[in-house]
């Protein structure tokens, strides 16, 4: 009887260590369980800092965006358009700045004109000086038939701008002569005022836009 209850014991105690593994065990994989779960909760609030940090950078870098798109781009300003500029044929004479009531083809406006029509008759004379002693200058007998071939066609094209310019100054000669007889800037053919800036732009026109525009209109049919 004693050592059956010696073995019961023993069975017993035996038992009570198995139990006590087993819980151990238990505790042991509930620990791990415990620690690998709350890695990845440090890993999001990790996240969660750095993305709350990289939100005010985001933001700052938008406004700046946004700032730069709304806000209207410098562009360079284009200098004035000198007033002494002239739209004509003659450089340097500011065009002509008409006073209230004041008459078409008076004593201002004729001497504006004259010095306009002088000024482009002197230009164009020398124009013609330039050209008569540059050929002179470059005239030679060349030996080679295709350099005297060239000499002579640049010399025949410069003769036929000199004779167009030649031309001109007539024309500029006889518009002077009409600011002395008081006839200048009024259309020979319908009678009517030419214009100042239509003769600022060419001072030796003789008709209005409205009768040039007709008479081309011939031309062209003609033609």
């Amino acid at each position: 009887m004693a050592a059956k209850k010696k073995a019961a014991k023993t069975k017993a105690k035996a038992k009570k260590t198995v139990a006590k593994k087993a819980v151990s065990k238990k505790k042991t994989i509930a620990k791990k369980k415990v620690a690998s779960k709350k890695v990845p909760a440090k890993k999001v609030v990790a996240k969660k800092a750095a993305a709350k940090k990289a939100a005010p950078a985001k933001k700052a870098a938008a406004k700046k965006t946004s700032a730069s798109k709304s806000a209207p781009r410098k562009t360079a300003k284009k200098p004035a358009a000198s007033v002494s500029a002239h739209a004509g044929p003659v450089p340097g004479i500011a065009p002509y700045v008409k006073k209230k009531n004041e008459e078409y083809m008076g004593p201002e406006q004729i001497e504006h004109f004259r010095e306009i029509l002088l000024a482009w008759k002197s230009e164009l004379m020398e124009e013609v000086d330039r050209t008569v002693h540059h050929m002179q200058d470059e005239a030679a007998n060349f030996p080679d038939p295709n350099d005297r071939a060239t000499q002579e066609s640049e010399f025949s094209m410069e003769l036929r701008a000199r004779d167009r310019e030649r031309k001109l100054i007539k024309k500029i000669e006889e518009s002077i002569l009409n600011l002395d007889n008081d006839e200048y800037g009024y259309c020979e053919a319908c009678g009517v005022e030419i214009g100042i800036r239509r003769l600022e732009a060419r001072p030796t026109a003789t008709q209005c836009i409205d009768c040039k525009t007709l008479d081309e209109i011939r031309e062209k049919q003609m033609g």
